[in-house]
């Protein structure tokens, strides 16, 4: 029988884990997997040391990895669908002509911009970065602009849109969690995704005004990978196809990876249809992705063609993300262990302790949602076990739940793609090709949104109050019997 650990036992595979990774990682750049193994071995010890055995921890990972393997193989299907969008011309034909159109010196606006309006009608985060971020990426490559600037601009507009869409699945899970209503989560969700969107916007225009067109996306430069675009590639109005229908499956909220399965074969269809490529390479481009090798056509050298060409066209595979797998899977040994062990529990409940007034109950939220992020790698389990923690608490001290709902999506979701250990942190620097502690101080959305969360806290603006006497205090007292 396993005992209930103490803080500092609770607390010690944590900070082992952050001395690890910043040491490892940060200082002498060595390979995640194994520090994540180290911090996993430390977490081991601390389980046996309350009476875990290695059958309880060996449950405890089992249990984090089901969990998490439709992830996983979303994951996976992704690099078919670049692979196979390559070979089909879809994402060069997207590149061809956003080269033509966006100015280097508004990228990193249009970046946030577009991605923010796909992901709020899709409601999909990982979707949009893995269609028009990726397409927008390859502009950026080509113009010669800053990645990590691009990339976090993406993946905060993608995310903007995981926030406010009511098609989102972590929308939809805030409220549930807290308690209030799906409609007034998002509304009340304006008061801080609206300025640490504007923030972002004028910090993106700012830095990009500055960029030296001169220095970077000259015109012959431009010119030269237009020509060899079109050399390599036929242009159809079709090869969009494949890009409406993932999208319009977001929409109808159509299961995902047989929608990406079905526009990866529609790519392929599509590849063969228009583009000098066999159905080896289509295949091949599904298991190891796309090279421009596999088109042949009479007269094209492929072998001439430069580096920069290769980086932006040669992506994708299902190979491309097993790196991106055996990161999650360590990432869920420590997880599991943790969890199993109650450390969670112990460091919530501290962290509930301390939360006083209005604002550093706000402050404890935020802080709570952090480390269930930090700790899991999970977006669900950074709103669900904090939610649950803070609900009646919030109530009980006349706040009205769309308070909590919000501050979870400011401080869960939206934050762990700044967490390199994560399945978004993993996802979306192998999607894009950036590393996470690159593109994460670019991704300005994602953390500013929880800063005004915490001013909001203390200073008492836009926190809503709940009248005692009214039905809506009944309501979220029956919801919250129901809830127990």
């Amino acid at each position: 029988m396993n005992k209930k650990p103490s803080f500092f036992q609770a607390i010690l595979p944590i900070l082992a884990m952050f001395a690890i990774l910043v040491i490892g990682y940060g200082i002498f750049r060595l390979k995640i997997e194994p520090l994540l193994i180290c911090a996993t071995i430390v977490a081991a010890l601390v389980g046996k040391s309350i009476g875990l055995t290695w059958d309880d921890m060996m449950e405890g990972i089992i249990d984090k990895i089901t969990k998490s393997l439709s992830a996983i193989l979303i994951l996976i299907t992704v690099g078919i669908l670049i692979g196979t969008w390559m070979l089909s011309g879809t994402i060069p034909m997207m590149v061809y002509y956003g080269l033509q159109f966006i100015s280097p010196h508004y990228l990193f606006v249009t970046a946030f911009l577009v991605t923010a309006l796909v992901s709020t009608f899709t409601g999909t985060s990982w979707g949009s970065a893995g269609t028009v971020g990726v397409a927008i990426i390859g502009v950026a490559m080509v113009l010669g602009v800053s990645l990590p600037i691009t990339a976090g601009a993406i993946i905060a507009g993608a995310y903007f849109g995981d926030k406010m869409s009511p098609l989102s699945d972590t929308t939809n899970l805030a409220p549930i969690a807290a308690g209030s209503e799906l409609y007034e989560h998002i509304r009340h969700l304006l008061y801080t995704t609206v300025p640490a969107s504007i923030v972002g916007l004028i910090i993106y225009w700012f830095v990009g005004r500055g960029i030296d067109v001169s220095g970077v996306a000259r015109e012959k430069e431009v010119e030269a990978m237009l020509s060899t675009l079109d050399a390599l590639f036929n242009w159809n109005i079709l090869l969009i196809i494949p890009v409406v229908l993932v999208i319009g499956g977001a929409i109808k909220k159509l299961p995902t990876i047989p929608v990406m399965i079905a526009s990866s074969a529609l790519a392929i269809a599509l590849g063969l249809a228009f583009q000098s490529v066999s159905l080896a390479s289509a295949f091949e481009s599904v298991a190891n992705g796309f090279n421009i090798d596999m088109i042949k056509m009479e007269g094209l050298n492929t072998a001439a063609m430069g580096d920069d060409v290769k980086k932006l066209l040669n992506r994708g595979g299902m190979s491309s993300m097993l790196g991106t797998v055996l990161i999650a899977f360590c990432a869920f040994a420590f997880a599991g262990i943790i969890s199993k062990a109650g450390c969670l529990e112990v460091i919530l409940e501290k962290i509930n302790e301390k939360a006083k007034s209005q604002g550093s109950l706000v402050f404890s939220t935020v802080a709570a949602s952090i480390t269930m992020a930090i700790t899991t790698g999970n977006s669900y389990l950074s709103i669900l076990i904090p939610g649950e923690l803070f609900r009646d608490v919030y109530v009980q001290r006349g706040l009205h739940p769309k308070n909590l709902s919000r501050t979870l999506e400011d401080s869960g979701s939206v934050v762990v793609p700044l967490i390199p250990w994560s399945m978004a942190g993993v996802y979306m620097s192998t999607t894009l090709g950036v590393p996470v502690q690159q593109y994460a101080p670019w991704a300005i959305m994602c953390y500013l949104g929880l800063v005004f969360a915490i001013i909001y806290g203390y200073t008492g603006f836009a926190i809503a109050k709940l009248d005692k006497g009214s039905d809506d205090m009944d309501f979220h007292d029956e919801q919250n019997l129901q809830a127990k």
